[in-house]
């Protein structure tokens, strides 16, 4: 992913993740068109209203995005999680997977994501079979002594206010507490879980956004990350300063 440009300190780098292809139903997967789409730094503020624009000494925040989208694979996804997290060339401040959910217009931040309960074959027509893992691996198992359920560690209450007010009034923007058992769940929780055993910082978050492709979704798609990250970053830097 390379190093940062500049003087670290005075730069925030924020990951974002898509997905690809889901199954032969969805040979486009916005998640991953929405994420090659955004810029490399969060561009200036442009809320609707003056009283929700960032304040003036707001860092630079880098957005860090993969050079593809990633495999919807249960195996594809465990070994990536950590290297991302762990690339000693590339500090991730906070991080936002993006993952496609239905047809609704619905725009979801996940609160918390889960460790069990995937019963459902990824794109490789494979089974996650973590139970049996579990069992045959004991405590080696890569999320034993690991809580069924993790929370992220950012305010999703007060990054949702700050969201909903920069962003169009039409929209259902929506806090979510079932990110759906399955790939994007499941790289939600490989994301917290891993950053749990290393008694870090959780923050990162998941973004749920509709299936739909078209020019206009995915343009709409980019402006609602951009504002989500930068609720996110302006939530993080006021709440260490109370």
């Amino acid at each position: 992913m390379g190093s940062l440009n500049g003087s670290p300190e005075k730069e925030l780098a924020v990951l974002v993740t898509g997905f690809g292809p889901f199954k032969e139903a969805y040979p486009v997967n916005p998640s991953w068109e929405i994420a090659a789409l955004l810029p490399d730094y969060l561009p200036p503020d442009r809320a609707k209203d003056v009283a929700h624009r960032s304040a003036a000494d707001l860092p630079r925040v880098r957005i860090v995005k993969l050079p593809g989208a990633v495999r919807t694979s249960y195996e594809y996804t465990r070994d990536l999680v950590p290297k991302l997290w762990d690339d000693p060339g590339q500090k991730i401040d906070y991080a936002v997977h993006i993952g496609m959910a239905g047809p609704q217009l619905v725009y979801s931040v996940e609160r918390r994501g889960h460790r069990d309960g995937y019963a459902s074959k990824d794109v490789d027509g494979k089974f996650l079979e973590d139970g049996k893992r579990h069992e045959e691996l004991g405590d080696q198992w890569i999320w034993h002594g690991v809580p069924h359920e993790l929370l992220t560690d950012v305010d999703v209450d007060d990054v949702h206010r700050r969201w909903v007010a920069r962003s169009p009034n039409n929209l259902d923007l929506r806090v979510s507490e079932d990110a759906g058992h399955y790939l994007c769940d499941f790289i939600y929780f490989s994301s917290l879980a891993h950053l749990w055993k290393q008694q870090r910082p959780r923050k990162v978050v998941f973004f749920h956004v509709p299936l739909h492709s078209d020019t206009g979704s995915l343009k709409r798609g980019v402006e609602l990350v951009l504002n989500l990250i930068r609720s996110i970053v302006e939530s993080e830097l006021e709440t260490k300063k109370t």
